[in-house]
């Protein structure tokens, strides 16, 4: 257990004191990152687009999970594996695949040339990094709702139909008051993915300056390790506080239940 301790503490321990160092540039890595607006509007960009992707993910991801929880149809267990495929991937192949679907020689590109005579490009810009987040956030939602919805009460719906209850009305007051700590723990590992991720993010190049590729660029652009402790540390501290949440609200769920 020490060992493990020391293998968790140490090098996060190292990390945060990394960042108070002022040598260099005379100030703290910490104060150069709040003190900047080109650190601050990084940390703003990844968190709203770590939200939408979040947001999107447990809707589509949702319903899709619910429906293939439900529903027993031929090619049911194919189409699974092929949603949740995309989680072998590393973030580098997720990029590529956006530059393949939405790159310059892309398909929307080849498909804009023939419908409006300009190609139609995303793949590097927010939409594409969204997309590419959204590849591989939305399988981890299906898996998610699919086993929670093997745990659920069917008798519960079946009772509120019989009382006259409507498709909506089942959903809203049944089945996601019955998912919701699933939809919110995996809402909160698929907020965290995206906070941290980078191999999508890098392959694409985006102009949008999200932390983890803010981070690369300072520690091997300008040495500056200071400031990328710094950042990593702030980023972390970002997704802890969002994870901390989640926890709490699971858990109030559940003494509710």
């Amino acid at each position: 257990m020490a060992l493990l301790l020391a293998f968790w503490l140490l090098p996060l321990a190292h990390l945060v004191l990394l960042g108070a160092d002022s040598r260099g540039a005379g100030d703290s890595g910490y104060w150069q990152v709040l003190s900047s607006p080109q650190y601050l509007e990084s940390l703003l960009q990844t968190v709203l687009l770590a939200a939408l992707t979040t947001l999107a993910a447990l809707l589509v991801g949702g319903i899709s999970g619910v429906f293939l929880a439900r529903q027993q149809f031929f090619g049911r267990s194919l189409l699974v594996a092929l949603l949740t495929f995309p989680l072998a991937f590393p973030g580098v192949v997720v990029g590529f695949l956006v530059i393949l679907l939405a790159g310059r020689q892309g398909l929307f590109a080849q498909l804009g040339l023939q419908l409006a005579g300009e190609r139609w490009i995303f793949a590097y810009s927010l939409a594409g990094l969204f997309l590419g987040y959204l590849y591989f956030s939305i399988p981890r939602v299906i898996l998610t709702v699919m086993a929670a919805c093997e745990s659920l009460d069917r008798s519960l719906e079946e009772a509120a139909r019989s009382l006259g209850a409507g498709l909506w009305p089942v959903v809203r007051d049944v089945i996601v008051p019955g998912l919701a700590p699933a939809l919110v723990s995996c809402g909160a590992i698929c907020f965290a993915t995206s906070m941290g991720a980078f191999g999508t993010a890098f392959t694409l190049g985006t102009r949008l300056n999200v932390t983890p590729v803010a981070i690369y660029n300072v520690f091997t652009n300008y040495a500056n390790f200071s400031v990328a402790a710094a950042l990593s540390v702030v980023l972390g501290g970002v997704t802890w506080i969002v994870l901390l949440l989640a926890r709490r609200l699971v858990k109030q769920s559940g003494s509710v239940r």
